[in-house]
């Protein structure tokens, strides 16, 4: 953990473009409250295949206007360099130097995955195409890639964006801060010492975290799944629960040097706020960690 100590942190929240106005209005209320604690950025995602593509653009470009740096999430799936390249020219005209740049995963029925196929090649074509304007930002697994051939084959793909010209990452969610450590000494041991941001997940919903989860991968420990499981219908149980649980692996992985915490906010203000309050990073300059 020793290179991650290096860097200032930061802290991020993500949302995911609403489909209809009343979602629009709701993510413009969650927006305000979360702005109150001044996060670094937010960032905005992109649906497989860029089916999101025209909402994600929308929201990217409402939010970023409102005064706090917004970053879009951008995947190679589906598009071509051409398409891609007048993204980000757009991007960067409307001053977004922000890009999380992203494989993406193809959706069913595509047989195509476009001109790039990795996320390696993605972040090597915003290079060449818009130099260093944008930072970059590139997803990282401390659990290992779900379609990963094995853990090995994983650490040489995160170095290969890394080396494409990635500044920084943020991690897919999990709830064993051993995983994060170890792969960063993976990462430190073959020579890759980026900013890697945890990636943090709120427990709200039981069920819905179980889906999550299983369709990315992320591991949830069979004492949380159990203690989940105890408490059938009492989402209030659940969140309280799920809050403390939450709030401990974070105050750890600050105390051991993790260079800043990314929400993922599910487009909700309250579960990511009160594990915000409860670490008591309002000043980030004076943590106590």
């Amino acid at each position: 953990m020793e290179s991650q100590k290096q860097f200032k942190r930061r802290f991020s929240f993500e949302f995911f473009p609403p489909k209809t106005d009343q979602g629009k209005e709701k993510l413009q209320t969650v927006r305000n409250k979360l702005a109150e604690v001044e996060p670094d950025f937010f960032s905005v995602t992109f649906g497989a295949g860029g089916s999101t593509r025209d909402r994600t653009i929308e929201t990217v470009l409402s939010l970023h206007k409102q005064g706090i740096s917004t970053a879009p999430h951008l995947s190679c799936v589906g598009g071509t360099r051409e398409e891609i390249g007048e993204l980000l020219d757009l991007y960067k005209e409307n001053g977004i130097n922000r890009i999380v740049a992203l494989r993406g995963d193809l959706p069913s029925g595509m047989g195509a995955s476009g001109e790039l196929r990795y996320a390696n090649e993605l972040v090597e074509f915003i290079r060449e195409h818009s130099g260093d304007h944008f930072n970059l930002e590139v997803a990282a697994y401390p659990e290992f890639h779900p379609q990963a051939r094995n853990a090995e084959e994983d650490l040489k793909n995160f170095a290969r964006k890394v080396q494409a010209g990635a500044n920084s990452a943020i991690t897919q969610y999990f709830f064993n801060a051993d995983s994060y450590f170890y792969f960063i000494e993976r990462l430190e041991k073959v020579g890759v010492t980026i900013p890697v941001v945890p990636g943090i997940m709120p427990i709200v919903n039981f069920s819905s975290l179980v889906r999550f989860s299983d369709m990315c991968g992320a591991e949830i420990p069979r004492w949380i799944r159990k203690q989940l499981e105890a408490y059938g219908d009492d989402s209030d149980s659940i969140r309280k629960f799920g809050e403390e649980v939450v709030t401990r692996m974070c105050e750890r992985l600050l105390k051991a040097g993790a260079p800043g915490l990314h929400f993922y906010t599910l487009n909700q203000a309250e579960p990511s706020l009160s594990i915000w309050k409860n670490l008591g990073i309002s000043d980030r300059e004076k943590i106590a960690f």
